[in-house]
């Protein structure tokens, strides 16, 4: 049966479902490669996506999501984006029959919510047993269009953990309350830990990640110069110990604002659609479903997360945009960094 009504409270555990099952499937299909001694045939891309390259990691959880769209859309009207296959809007069969097929409907404007999915974020890192993924989901209540981040009313980020992890987390937020973050058990799915989810108010300048992401060759020197020149500022400003201020390089955008609502990283900035507008050319860059929900938490956790310019960050949930972000680990760390910032990215 569909939701009662169509918040995000109401969707929560079925989405939460979902991406136990989206877990359970690419985790599946990983252990599978790896006790077959053979990451080739997930490594590989198969396809190119609407907004990235299909890998056949990813291949589970598209086919998953397709399913329960059209199981969804039996009961009642939805949006549902993946960065497979873009927007897709369907609702229940005019005859009426229950296992009737869903229709395809013309636009967002039918009463039903808006959900944008990122199934495998951090592919790259997952499919190479390097580092977890995520699951990010962005939920938007009915509207007539297609929502911004600020539309956002719910956000899930849950994670595909390596072959070596015994817990997966996942934190939840609903707009205007707590992050909520939980620890299961990935064997037997229970939780080992549960809480609120909330940021420190430490505005410390060293002893910490202030990582710079730089994934194209080609932006690597232009970024480097911007973190250098970022850091000597830090140093001979901020009296800093640049020998305790660390780097990283987390192909995973969702992942580096889930790394900056745990305390791991003090400062992160994604300048790589920034870089590109200036140049005049396209690069590979964060898009927004890869990080709508994941702003969500990492916000009602107490990070602050703006555009490059300092301004909010809001963006249209598509799978084209080019996006640039830099997140903070608090308002105290933003008062004492972002002027250092700003001045090396004029």
């Amino acid at each position: 049966m569909p939701p009662s009504d169509e918040s995000f409270a109401s969707w929560r555990p079925r989405l939460l479902e979902l991406c136990d099952e989206i877990g359970s499937a690419t985790r599946a299909l990983l252990l599978n490669a790896l006790e077959r001694g053979n990451l080739t045939a997930i490594s590989r891309g198969v396809a190119e996506g609407a907004g990235d390259v299909t890998f056949g990691l990813d291949l589970p959880s598209e086919e998953l999501l397709t399913g329960w769209l059209v199981d969804r859309a039996r009961t009642g009207p939805i949006s549902v984006l993946t960065e497979d296959s873009g927007w897709r809007h369907m609702g229940p069969n005019p005859s009426g029959a229950p296992d009737a097929e869903p229709v395809t409907l013309s636009g967002f404007d039918h009463g039903g919510p808006r959900i944008a999915f990122d199934p495998v974020d951090g592919t790259r890192n997952l499919m190479t047993n390097l580092r977890s993924a995520w699951t990010v989901v962005s939920f938007a209540p009915p509207g007539s269009c297609m929502p911004r981040c600020s539309d956002l009313t719910g956000g899930i980020v849950a994670e595909l953990p390596t072959s070596r992890a015994r817990t997966r987390t996942i934190l939840v937020s609903e707009r205007g309350k707590p992050c909520h973050l939980e620890e299961r058990d990935l064997l037997t799915s229970v939780v080992t830990a549960e809480r609120e989810l909330v940021v420190d108010t430490d505005n410390r300048v060293d002893h910490g990640y202030f990582p710079f992401f730089r994934y194209m060759h080609d932006l690597r020197p232009a970024i480097a110069q911007m973190e250098a020149d970022f850091l000597a500022r830090l140093e001979s400003i901020e009296s800093a110990d640049v020998r305790n201020c660390y780097d990283d390089q987390y192909i995973c955008s969702a992942g580096q604002l889930i790394m900056l609502a745990m305390g791991t990283y003090r400062f992160v900035v994604d300048p790589r659609a920034l870089l590109a507008e200036r140049r005049g050319r396209p690069t590979i860059t964060t898009k927004p479903y890869d990080i709508g929900g994941a702003v969500l938490c990492a916000q009602s956790a107490g990070c602050i997360i703006t555009a490059p310019d300092g301004s909010a960050l809001d963006f249209d949930i598509d799978t084209h945009s080019p996006i640039s972000f830099v997140g903070y680990a608090n308002a105290p760390t933003r008062l004492r960094l972002e002027p250092h910032w700003l001045a090396v990215s004029r």
